[in-house]
């Protein structure tokens, strides 16, 4: 069954087109205006192993804080919908990566159930031309759509383009690992039946 997934969300300040296939490669073409957050989004691509396409423009005229949010929306409705029932997966999933001298940890449950738990030891400030608070609302509006649990934890570091870099390549691979096939699952991985 194919796990893919289209969305559009237009509104008044912004325009977002993405594509999501849990079972690609990696494969990628991302141009939202905002540079850093393209960066970001590529590393989820490659080390979740997903095919990531994301067309989207927004007032940056004001700021990226739209755009930024509205592409985390996107994202978070692609992944429910491409999870489907969530049934025969592995459903947790955890990385920690290192970035030069950051170190991140993520985990993950695609539990059906909304919470976020952040903390990127990131000073408030800039990255290239983006607001390091947005990344929180990034996860916020992704965890909110596509239903589920992340904790986020910097455990080191001093440069804030490598603590946050560190933290989206793992919450690639825990992705890439909660979304895997079990062979040996035929329905969710709950004591409850559903999720």
């Amino acid at each position: 069954m194919a796990r893919r997934a289209q969305i559009e969300r237009k509104t008044a300040e912004t325009s977002v087109r993405l594509t999501l296939d849990l079972d690609g490669t990696g494969a990628n073409r991302i141009a939202t205006g905002v540079g850093f957050l393209d960066h970001m989004l590529t590393h989820v691509a490659v080390h979740g192993l997903v095919d990531l396409t994301v067309e989207a423009e927004g007032d940056l005229h004001v700021d990226a804080h739209h755009t930024v949010e509205d592409v985390g929306i996107c994202l978070g409705r692609a992944l429910a919908e491409a999870l489907g029932d969530r049934a025969g997966l592995e459903r947790f999933g955890e990385a920690t990566v290192p970035m030069d001298e950051a170190l991140a940890h993520v985990a993950l449950d695609l539990s059906g159930r909304a919470h976020l738990s952040y903390d990127d030891a990131v000073p408030p400030g800039k990255v290239g031309d983006l607001d390091t608070e947005l990344f929180r609302e990034f996860f916020e509006a992704l965890v909110r759509n596509a239903g589920i649990t992340l904790h986020v934890r910097v455990l080191a570091g001093r440069n804030s383009h490598h603590k946050i870099e560190a933290v989206f390549k793992a919450f690639g691979r825990a992705l890439r690992r909660a979304a895997a096939a079990d062979p040996r699952r035929a329905g969710v991985a709950s004591t409850k039946g559903s999720l």
